[in-house]
């Protein structure tokens, strides 16, 4: 990642702000980092704006503190560091996969059982202008461990409750669609798989019911569990409500 330019217009909510790190709350629609069309309106240039003097020195190597990704239209935990050790042990912990990372998804129609886990490996390919990720076959991809339990369910609607043991390229959109219950408003990943990338997958219509809920990892410098959790934007409260999907307290944005 070049090195993002500080923009102090831009919002920044945290949910929590450490000396070694900070756990953004990013909005759905948003940009994780600046890239194409996006030369200064996304999460990181809102951080530089902040935190400027901290990130820069980290340097591209390290992604400047960016620790992990979101999708542009996932809302949700967002985890950045500020020192180059604290970048170093919380990437460390991605890469050993212990780091907890859970989201909450709204899904059109009902998987097949309560709960499950989809385990089929990923394929990162292009197609159009996009990189999609597909279920890899004759032995291609990567593995991918998606994990889910259902909370709700209601008019054509399923609440799920959603854990990834992996990190792949829209993992949890590529299995939800392969597993019959696409993400709803993603009209990229279908049941119809490939998947869609032609211009009518920026529609208008319900945007992305998809939020990274739960972040849980070790303090990079006291070791001690940190537990993280975004509260569930209004856009998901609404798609609830219309289902008639009671939220579990916990799950309920605030007030």
């Amino acid at each position: 990642m070049a090195t993002p330019r500080p923009n102090h217009s831009l919002p920044l909510r945290t949910l929590v702000e450490d000396p070694s790190f900070a756990v953004i709350e990013k909005p759905a629609g948003v940009v994780t980092e600046p890239g194409l069309g996006h030369s200064d309106d996304s999460v990181m240039n809102a951080a530089f704006a902040r935190w400027g003097t901290d990130l820069a020195p980290l340097g591209e190597a390290r992604d400047h503190g960016l620790v992990h990704r979101l999708d542009r239209d996932t809302s949700g935990a967002l985890l950045v560091a500020r020192t180059a050790a604290a970048y170093d042990a919380l990437r460390a912990q991605f890469e050993a996969r212990t780091v907890g990372k859970r989201y909450l998804a709204f899904v059109d129609g009902k998987p097949p059982r309560g709960e499950g886990v989809i385990d089929r490996p990923l394929e990162e390919v292009r197609r159009g202008d996009m990189k999609v990720s597909v279920i890899g076959r004759n032995g291609a991809g990567r593995p991918a461990r998606t994990r889910w339990r259902t909370v709700g369910h209601g008019a054509g609607r399923t609440l799920l409750d959603i854990e990834l043991e992996t990190g792949r390229l829209h993992q949890i959109r590529a299995h939800m669609a392969a597993l019959g219950c696409p993400v709803c408003g993603d009209r990229v990943y279908r049941v119809d798989l490939p998947p869609n990338t032609g211009t009518s997958a920026r529609a208008k219509g319900l945007p992305l019911a998809l939020h990274a809920w739960e972040l849980a990892f070790d303090h990079p410098v006291t070791g001690a569990r940190v537990t993280v959790r975004a509260p569930m934007p209004a856009s998901m409260a609404d798609v609830a409500a219309s289902s008639g999907i009671v939220l579990p307290r916990e799950m309920r944005p605030p007030a």
